[in-house]
């Protein structure tokens, strides 16, 4: 989502950097490039959580929400690494020296841009019902905008970059949303079950027609409704939702959105949605076409790094519902919900189907030999639970939940400790997939700098 015009930025209090002896000049010493805490932006969107991201980072609320805790280098809103001669964006310390801090295969296949952005996510009410496009649907349509002279920082703009926006969230609690198209007749049963009389027909075309043509024409036919159909179904689903049967828990999230958003045309294009709910640790992945809403939760997000987001309803934002039904894929598929892959000395890999990420989690026990990160594309460590140390040439950073380090493609990372952490980093084959157990280094104590 792209960002408020005047985000603020927070360090974790928790978050410290250790050195283990001075850090040379650059210029001494070109050849070390060293793990660098980050310092991130925190986006205050209406639909945020007050407490979540304060309560996991162990800092104080702020009264105000705090819905994402971006680490990345986004234009928008980059990271700062925290360096001894001052904070630095990211995308800055990347554009300086983009081959030692992304790697060569990353630089060919995305240019000199680091192409994933990681998230902490803290829903506390309804997001947006958005689509985002496929590489091609984004490159024509950011050209067809530049064409049309439309400035790329224009509110009402739809295509901001020439890239396409997979994601996949991570659930760190209980996590709702709504995701893909209900198989029509599933759809069908449930507008008869509002009992809502001008819903009739949209179920008779959902049971009669093929899947895409039905889903489309009701989808579409809902981005437009007549008038009194939306209150009708605010009002029904309200109804429904103190009532069991087998729709019941969807329908309290439809009612939760008519709550959140009155008098929103988004509610009917989220009726045609599946409600999904994630147990910690499990993943949803969202790939171009496929309609979705996130609800309620908190969550490990990443996604390739673009603005690129088609609305039709629940937001305050640019909504263009006409260019998000030319791109939504109109058929049935079941969401993509996804459980880690076992992999080297237990680093868990949550598998996604494109090369501009790669995400995992690991888990480290007290006591345990380090484990090395290989290098080779530049990586971002979060750690969400515990205590984790990370160590680079020359420094070491100390996390607690919520704080993380970014680790250029030119180094190798070790993390000790006993707590979990995320691994962001590009999914190009051969991904920098290599974790191993290393002897501790029996190094010197790292000391407060």
């Amino acid at each position: 989502m792209p960002p408020p015009p005047r985000p603020y930025a927070i360090a974790p209090l928790h978050a410290t950097t250790y050195r283990k002896r001075p850090a040379p000049p650059a210029s001494d010493h070109p050849e070390e490039v060293p793990v660098d805490l980050l310092r991130n932006t925190v986006q205050p969107y209406a639909w945020g959580s007050l407490t979540a991201l304060p309560q996991l980072m162990g800092t104080a609320p702020t009264g105000a929400p705090q819905a994402e805790l971006w680490m990345g280098a986004h234009p928008a809103a980059p990271s700062l690494v925290v360096r001894p001669h001052g904070p630095e964006p990211l995308d800055r310390v990347i554009a300086r020296d983009p081959v030692r801090q992304l790697g060569a295969p990353v630089l060919r296949r995305f240019g000199s841009r680091l192409p994933f952005l990681l998230k902490l996510l803290a829903a506390d009410a309804p997001l947006s019902v958005q689509v985002h496009p496929d590489p091609a649907q984004a490159e024509a349509g950011y050209r067809r905008e530049n064409a049309l002279g439309v400035p790329v920082d224009a509110p009402h703009r739809t295509y901001r970059d020439p890239h396409h926006k997979p994601e996949m969230i991570v659930a760190l609690t209980r996590f709702r949303g709504l995701c893909g198209f209900r198989p029509p007749r599933d759809g069908a049963d449930l507008l008869d079950a509002l009992a809502v009389p001008a819903l009739r027909a949209h179920a008779d075309i959902l049971r009669a027609g093929p899947e895409e043509a039905a889903l489309a024409e009701v989808f579409t036919a809902f981005l437009d409704p007549p008038a009194g159909l939306l209150s009708a179904v605010a009002d029904a689903v309200a109804a429904a939702a103190g009532r069991s049967g087998p729709y019941g828990e969807d329908v309290r999230a439809y009612a939760e959105i008519a709550r959140a958003h009155p008098g929103d045309a988004g509610l009917l294009p989220a009726l045609m949605l599946r409600h999904v709910v994630l147990r910690p640790g499990e993943a949803l992945y969202l790939g171009a076409g496929v309609p979705h809403a996130y609800l309620s939760g908190l969550g490990v997000e990443i996604m390739a790094s673009s603005d690129n987001v088609l609305r039709c309803g629940l937001t305050s934002k640019h909504v263009d519902a006409a260019e998000l039904a030319a791109v939504v894929a109109f058929e049935a598929t079941p969401p993509r919900i996804l459980v880690p892959r076992e992999g080297a000395a237990g680093e868990q890999v949550y598998p996604a189907p494109v090369d501009d990420f790669r995400l995992s989690r690991l888990r480290l026990r007290a006591g345990e030999p380090p484990l090395l990160l290989a290098g080779g594309a530049p990586q971002i460590l979060l750690c969400t639970e515990g205590g984790i140390r990370a160590e680079g040439p020359g420094s070491a950073v100390a996390l607690r939940p919520g704080g993380s380090v970014y680790a250029p493609a030119a180094e190798d990372v070790r993390i000790t400790g006993e707590g979990t952490v995320f691994r962001a980093t590009v999914g190009l084959p051969p991904a920098p997939a290599a974790v191993q157990r290393t002897p501790s280094a029996g190094a010197e104590n790292a000391t407060d700098h």
